[in-house]
């Protein structure tokens, strides 16, 4: 049961929550529930067929609506009393700035990408605002607090590249080759060849949602009389041609977004081409065990080479046929493998021709079989508990109530008689060029690489960047806005081709350079220093930036499962919130921390995710007492020793 004092602190708070998806909507029904009165929520999607098996205040009639506002009238109902106010916007919009972020007490997090998690952070850093952020991964998840000055910030620690997908982006708005594979792998390929009773997103549009499952599965079924070219032409032009219609009729999904263009087979082959496509032998002997592929019947052979649409349509067309006919006693039982060749070929082809819809760069077969990943799929219950731990240090926060604020860890096996695991947070890192102003070290050579070098490739990629400003002492070397005038842009572009000791104000060894960014009130140094060679194997980019900790690169096991890992800066337990079933998860190596020194590393499009085993093994190394279960339960005081003591 509250207190007098916490019920008056939760009473009189105005909160923001960023992300109203898996987290966001138990986060909201549990805020109302606490006595929350004045919340305020910010989410640019709206509501896919797939978000409806565990975001639970969406439903049927809600497809392709904005969840912020869905989620706001779904709660009114229950809590009418109360004040909600949505925004179906992108929370890096300019209009959510510094100070739209100073009106609040406290900022919930529940996003699904690195980026705008960086934003976020930055924002609150400059309006002095605490962040309470959270990720969930399957049964794995965590909740983190972020105080200015009084912990370290969610940038203190490096991060892994994004590498987790929402079922959502997979389905309708892929952005990266990555996505059209896992469409085409464990969407398309299973929808087409594998178990016909499990269900599929496949054919979910939010324009058709009012179809009926029936109805829906109708469109995969081979009819009786119907050959195998009719059939490949009938899924080629549904799931390229007349999907991509569909998504398009939804005008709100593509306000920010750039709009795909449908592909039908009439236009990328001819019919004669289609009668006669591959070599087939339908009579070929039964016991024939050669390998049965696309590529062979099509006359291709390097698997390197970059297939154009028309040939990913023939290798698509092929691949399907080939199935039909060669492998027809498997259908119905298949799951991709990756040693599969006619199957490696379908879903490259499948992937690129998605791919070349949403002005994706295409791919090889080579390059296509290498990306791989294991799939987790989302748990709603773990949402619900991240979302209840998520109010927990809330209330905290507005009480200001620092000795017990926690980053909490949900395991998905009991650690010691835990299943929430508890640990202090960390004091800023003293390292950390965004909370601690520390400057950091460009290696490059300044005769050879240009200005757009360094804007695109460490300004923008590396530091997270989006509306950057470049100063070398008084002169302005680079800026973007739409305050500018037509002879600044063209002055600002001229410079980007320019290598950068032929800047109007040089820039070569030993100068310093100013960083900064206006619209998240960041600013940082950069100190040049001029190197002459680099390996182009190792450092490619012909640029080495220190101060900034890259995270390790993702490397899989022998059975080509990623497994969790560890960092030389954090071993932790690194989630992000799964907003929609399919993840992608990497793996980094290093050397063990104890628990006590465990710090987060939230990801984007990509969770991290430490095993129970090393949880485990990493608890027996502290002091944390076995009967610690619930967050409330915590005694501070070893832990506080611990850290006067570092």
């Amino acid at each position: 049961m509250a207190s007098e004092h916490q019920l008056s602190a939760i009473k009189g708070a105005k909160v923001l929550m960023v992300g109203a998806g898996g987290i966001g909507c138990e986060l909201l029904k549990t805020l109302a529930l606490s006595g929350f009165k004045d919340i305020h929520i910010i989410d640019m999607d709206t509501i896919e067929v797939s978000n409806l098996n565990r975001q639970f205040l969406f439903r049927q009639s809600h497809v392709g609506q904005s969840k912020a506002k869905v989620a706001r009238d779904a709660v009114l109902k229950f809590r009418p009393h109360i004040s909600i106010t949505p925004y179906h916007a992108n929370v890096k919009d300019p209009d959510f700035n510094v100070d739209f972020f100073k009106q609040f007490n406290v900022i919930l997090n529940g996003l699904d990408n690195l980026d705008a998690r960086r934003h976020v952070n930055r924002l609150c850093l400059a309006a002095g605002v605490p962040l309470v952020e959270s990720g969930t991964t399957g049964f794995l998840g965590q909740v983190t607090v972020h105080v200015k000055g009084k912990t370290e910030c969610y940038e203190c620690q490096p991060k892994p590249a994004p590498k987790t997908y929402p079922v959502c982006t997979i389905t309708s708005t892929p952005s990266k080759f990555v996505h059209c594979i896992v469409w085409a792998k464990d969407l398309l390929f299973a929808k087409l060849f594998g178990d016909k009773s499990q269900e599929n997103d496949l054919n979910v549009r939010s324009t058709d949602a009012s179809s009926s499952s029936q109805q829906i599965e109708d469109v995969f079924e081979r009819k009786i009389d119907e050959d195998i070219e009719q059939y490949g032409r009938r899924i080629y032009d549904h799931v390229f041609g007349y999907n991509i219609d569909l998504a398009l009729s939804n005008e709100e999904t593509w306000k920010h977004r750039n709009r795909p263009r449908p592909i039908y087979i009439k236009d990328v082959i001819n019919t004669e081409f289609i009668h006669r496509n591959g070599n087939l032998d339908y009579n070929s002997v039964a016991g024939d065990l050669s390998p049965v592929s696309a590529m062979a019947s099509l006359g291709m052979k390097n698997p390197q080479d970059l297939w154009s649409l028309k040939e990913n349509s023939q290798v698509f067309l092929e691949a399907l046929k080939l199935f039909f006919s060669k492998r027809e006693k498997e259908m119905g039982n298949l799951i991709f493998d990756k040693d599969d060749q006619l199957a490696v070929e379908f879903v490259t082809a499948a992937a690129n021709i998605r791919a070349s819809s949403f002005g994706i760069p295409l791919h090889s077969l080579f390059e296509a079989k290498g990306i791989a990943g294991n799939i987790v799929h989302a748990v709603a219950t773990t949402n619900a508990i991240i979302a209840g731990l998520i109010v927990i240090e809330a209330i905290k926060v507005l009480q200001n109530d620092i000795k017990n604020y926690r980053m909490t860890y949900c395991l998905e096996h009991p650690s010691r008689k835990m299943i929430l695991m508890p640990v202090e947070p960390f004091e800023p890192n003293k390292q950390c060029y965004v909370c601690s102003e520390t400057p950091l070290t460009l290696e490059i050579n300044t005769h050879r690489s240009k200005l757009r070098d360094v804007v695109e490739k460490i300004v923008k990629a590396k530091l997270g960047m989006n509306l950057p400003l470049l100063m070398h002492g008084s002169a302005l070397l680079y800026e973007v806005g739409d305050d500018l005038d037509e002879d600044e842009v063209a002055n600002y572009a001229a410079n980007l081709e320019k290598v950068l000791s032929e800047l109007p104000s040089p820039v070569t060894g030993g100068t310093i350079l100013t960083v900064e960014d206006l619209q998240q009130e960041l600013k940082c140094s950069i100190n040049i220093d001029h190197r002459e060679d680099f390996d182009e194997e190792k450092e490619p980019d012909a640029m080495i930036l220190s101060g900034w900790t890259q995270a390790p690169a993702p490397e899989k096991n022998d059975n080509g499962a990623s497994t969790s890992g560890l960092t030389e800066a954090a071993t932790s337990l690194n989630t992000e919130e799964d907003d929609d079933e399919l993840q992608i998860i990497p793996t980094q190596t290093g050397k063990k921390r104890k628990l006590s020194d465990i710090s987060i590393a939230h990801i984007s499009d990509s969770s991290c995710v430490t095993s129970d085993a090393k949880i485990k093994r990493n608890a027996e190394e502290t002091d944390i007492s076995t009967d610690l279960v619930m967050l409330d339960d915590v005694d501070s005081s070893n832990n506080k020793k611990r850290r006067e003591g570092q």
